[in-house]
């Protein structure tokens, strides 16, 4: 018999829920509300920066190993701008293939065989894999519904001497909560008393509603802890091109790239002069992406809603999590397997991102990311659930 090839680590990984229900919606020709991308490019002006920088020769080849100077001053200036984080585009800015490759370069570099990572769930599927790959033993801390508030009780007690890092997600994928400013402090104190790195995934960043985002690293004690990551593929439209960075102190920056070096060396090359230039896009740009998508969230959640399902009306990201008790008796997975044949319509269930996946059996998470057509004529197909219940 032949033996399995891939490690122990990775074997209860499989392939990933985006790639199958991806593959659903092309062979059911239905609405792709799973996966999270935007059906529509950003500016047109970034796209030309890109094809400049393509014609130009800048980036065709190999970039330099920490990122272009453009893109790592354009990082720090928008920490600046924004958040009044001062950053040194020399040491403390690294640019990376996506907010993946970050998230997994900052695991490996920082996370010792044994070591706990103590992470809210649901989480976003790579936050598994990159803690098992490094060899880290997962922590989970659940945000249940309705509100998907972390029990800071329960993180506090989640921390043993084996902790190493908190590995935190504002605003949170999949349930689109935004962490307030008192628990944002608390995390914090948690840190400073138990010694913790932190590692927080913030591409999020200007996708809210209401809630301020706020950074852990503008919080006191926090700057010189913190691992930031942020990504353009969101804020922009742009998730093709694969362009993150971190933001931390020069010795965590340094760690990282450690890791990071090996993994894709260097990546994006003319991708990274076009984000430069994004990033310092005027706050108009930023004012509208907000507006929009939460002009879209609501038409998405009013259809969800009138179609019988339990909705949970996410405070960022561009995604709503949903509860189909109202609509069927079986779980998340069987119904969004058999979704795209009852309505043309493909989605994801919330129990991939869980490892206590029984509560989460009946939650699944649709994407507002997209046209408005495409939402509008997603909404009048799930209309039909309440038809054909069960």
């Amino acid at each position: 018999m032949r033996m399995p090839y891939v490690n122990s680590r990775l074997a209860p990984m499989g392939t990933t829920i985006f790639a199958e229900m991806s593959a659903l919606a092309v062979a059911t020709g239905s609405i792709n509300l799973g996966q999270g991308f935007p059906d529509t490019d950003g500016p047109e002006e970034i796209k030309r920066a890109a094809a400049e920088a393509v014609l130009a020769g800048h980036g065709n080849q190999y970039p330099p190993g920490a990122g272009i100077p453009e893109l790592r001053a354009a990082v720090a200036a928008h920490q600046k701008r924004f958040y009044s984080l001062d950053f040194d585009p020399d040491t403390e800015v690294l640019i990376t293939a996506g907010a993946t490759e970050a998230i997994a370069a900052a695991l490996l570099a920082l996370l010792e065989p044994g070591d706990e990572v103590v992470a809210f769930e649901p989480y976003y599927d790579s936050y598994t894999a990159c803690i098992a790959m490094a060899g880290g033993v997962r922590v989970p801390v659940t945000l249940r519904p309705p509100h998907f508030r972390p029990d800071l009780d329960a993180l506090r007690a989640a921390v043993t001497d084996r902790t190493r890092l908190l590995l935190l997600n504002t605003p949170h994928n999949p349930t689109g909560m935004v962490l307030t400013r008192a628990e944002s402090e608390a995390i914090a104190q948690l840190a400073r008393e138990r010694d913790l790195l932190v590692v927080t995934d913030e591409v999020y960043e200007h996708l809210t509603f209401g809630p301020e985002h706020i950074p852990l690293a503008t919080l006191p004690g926090m700057r010189e802890r913190t691992v930031t990551i942020g990504s353009a593929g969101k804020t922009f439209s742009f998730t093709g091109w694969k362009v993150g960075w971190v933001t931390a102190p020069p010795a965590l920056v340094s760690a990282v790239r450690s890791a990071k070096q090996f993994l894709t060396y260097v990546a994006s090359g003319p991708f990274q002069y076009a984000a430069a230039t994004a990033l310092a896009l005027p706050d108009q740009y930023f004012t509208t992406l907000r507006s929009d998508l939460e002009r879209k969230r609501d038409l998405l959640a009013d259809g969800l809603s009138a179609a019988g399902f339990e909705v949970f009306r996410p405070d960022g990201t561009y995604f709503v999590t949903t509860d189909i008790s109202g609509l069927s008796d079986k779980d998340g997975a069987a119904f969004c397997r058999e979704l795209p044949q009852r309505c043309g319509v493909v989605a994801i269930p919330n129990q991939v991102f869980y490892d206590d996946t029984e509560a989460a059996r009946s939650l699944v998470r649709f994407a507002f990311c997209k046209g408005d057509e495409v939402l509008a004529e997603a909404v009048e197909r799930l209309g039909r659930l309440g038809r054909l219940r069960g």
